[in-house]
Formats: structure tokens, C-alpha cells, sequence
């Protein structure tokens, strides 16, 4: 089956959103190519999707994400997509600044299969992409969310407070740390400090009204404790849903609180 182009979006045939799982590259608006997969919906006929962003180090193609997608899918049509700097998308890693271009490129995708109502549910880095995405796509340009959902993703940048973030700083700011991130995350990561730093995931939270914001964090979770959620909540409009036992992302999002999410997601 060939592929042809349509606008910046390089895919299959996708006339039909009732059709089964395809792939497709798209184009972000600075010209990085990025992965992505569609999944309709397994039950009753929707015009909903939900685009959901992985944490760094992770891909379209990881298990954590594809079950997270399974579950989904049994309510809503789903996109899934490689960040930039991994999987199988071009360009390198910002960690969670020009990635709201990819997110930006997936959501105009699930619009052009004809889904009217798109909602993004991001994770980790993921999770502080959808709440800048919200920020900075309003209205009705296409690119725009009907309902952002943000788990385990941390308020402010540079946070160095857990061990498991003091690591993440070493592979992404040291040389030797960004060779074990290609090496043995498959995740190439840009060498260059931000410059301007972007507008961090607490600055986000109050330009996302009118739209519906759900807040999801573990009270386990290693990487950010419980003071991120929080900030996040206190500063816009949000639901707060504060996670028993619940560890970090993806990796630790079980299929009850998945259900939970999407069952918010159908009434936000």
C-alpha cells in the first residue's frame, strides 16, 4: 500500500476512522517527522479520540503505552506518537519544549481523520507537554484540545529534589549521559541548553480555561513528590485525583485508573 502525501501529514488511506490500526509519519510545523499510530475506537461508533504523550525515554511502541492505548480504545479512537529523539520520529530530544509541536502535529492528525472532539492525556514529560500544548494552542485552529488530562508530570523545571530526577539531569546534561540515552534508551537527546526557557507546566495551568483539566499523580511516585500536583491544581482551574500506592507515569497508570480517566474524559 503506498503512501501519499495530504497537507503536512505523509500516511495511508484514512477516509474511514472505523477502519483498524495504521501508521503514519506527520509533519511537525518545524519540520521534524514523527511516528505516529491510529487505533480506532473497539466498541460503539465515537467521534472522540484521545492522543496520548509518553514520558521521555519512551515510544508509541513501548508496552506501558500500548496497553494504556488498549484500554482507551474500547470508548474513544486513539493516536499514539513518538516524541521527537525517539522511537522512530526524526530529530533530537528537548525534553518537553518544541515537543508541543509533535503533540500539536498528532491532534491536527486525529482532526483530519474526522474525530470532532480531540483530548490529549500526556505522561511525565507528556504530562507537562499537554498542559504548555493547551496553553499555547487555543481556539480553533485545529491543533487545539477539547480536555487535557496531565499524570505524574512535574510543575516547575530543573526540579532536582529525587535521586531519579538528579539522574535524569546527568543523561540529559552531561555528554557521557546523553551516549547512555542513545545507547541504552534509544532516545537522542539535544545537546543544547534552552534558550528561551519555555514556559514551565505551573505557568501553563492558568491559560488552559475554559478548557477541562484533569490532575493525576501517585502518591508513590519517585520522581515528583506531592508538592508538583498540588502546585499544578492551585493554580488554574482543575480537578485534583491524588493516587493510593500509585508509583510513576505510564509504567504505574493501571487499567482501573485508565477507565476512570477515559470515563472524565466522556463528561469534561
Amino acid at each position: 500500500m503506498s503512501c501519499e502525501p495530504e497537507g503536512r501529514f505523509h500516511t495511508v488511506d484514512v477516509s474511514s476512522i472505523t477502519r483498524g490500526p495504521r501508521r503514519a509519519t506527520l509533519r511537525t510545523s518545524d519540520g521534524v517527522s514523527v511516528e505516529a499510530r491510529h487505533d480506532p475506537c473497539t466498541g460503539a461508533a465515537t467521534d472522540t479520540a484521545i492522543v496520548l504523550a509518553h514520558g521521555f525515554t519512551g515510544s508509541l511502541d513501548r508496552p506501558a503505552l500500548r496497553r494504556a492505548a488498549g484500554v482507551f480504545a474500547q470508548s474513544t479512537g486513539v493516536i499514539t506518537f513518538s516524541f521527537r529523539g525517539h522511537g522512530n520520529s526524526g530529530g533530537r530530544s528537548t525534553v518537553g519544549d518544541r515537543e508541543v509541536l509533535d503533540l500539536a502535529a498528532a491532534v491536527e492528525w486525529a482532526r483530519s481523520l474526522g474525530y470532532a472532539r480531540v483530548a490529549t492525556v500526556g505522561f511525565s514529560m507528556g504530562g507537562s507537554v499537554v498542559l504548555r500544548h493547551a496553553a499555547t494552542h487555543t481556539g480553533s485552529t485545529g491543533a487545539h484540545t477539547d480536555a487535557v488530562v496531565s499524570v505524574s508530570a512535574p510543575a516547575r523545571w530543573y526540579y532536582r529534589g529525587t535521586a531519579p530526577m538528579r539522574r535524569l539531569h546527568w543523561l540529559v546534561t552531561r555528554p557521557a549521559g546523553r551516549l547512555v540515552g542513545r545507547l541504552g534508551f534509544a532516545t537522542r537527546i539535544d545537546s543544547r541548553e534552552w534558550d528561551p526557557v519555555p514556559l514551565s507546566p505551573v505557568e501553563a495551568v492558568p491559560l488552559i480555561a475554559p478548557t477541562p483539566l484533569l490532575i493525576v499523580h501517585g502518591d508513590s511516585d519517585p520522581y515528583f513528590p506531592l508538592d508538583h500536583p498540588r502546585m499544578l491544581a492551585a493554580a488554574g482551574p482543575a480537578q485534583l485525583w491524588l493516587e493510593k500506592g500509585m508509583g510513576h507515569a505510564e509504567n504505574a497508570a493501571g487499567e482501573e485508573l485508565l477507565r476512570r480517566i477515559a470515563q472524565w474524559l466522556s463528561v469534561a
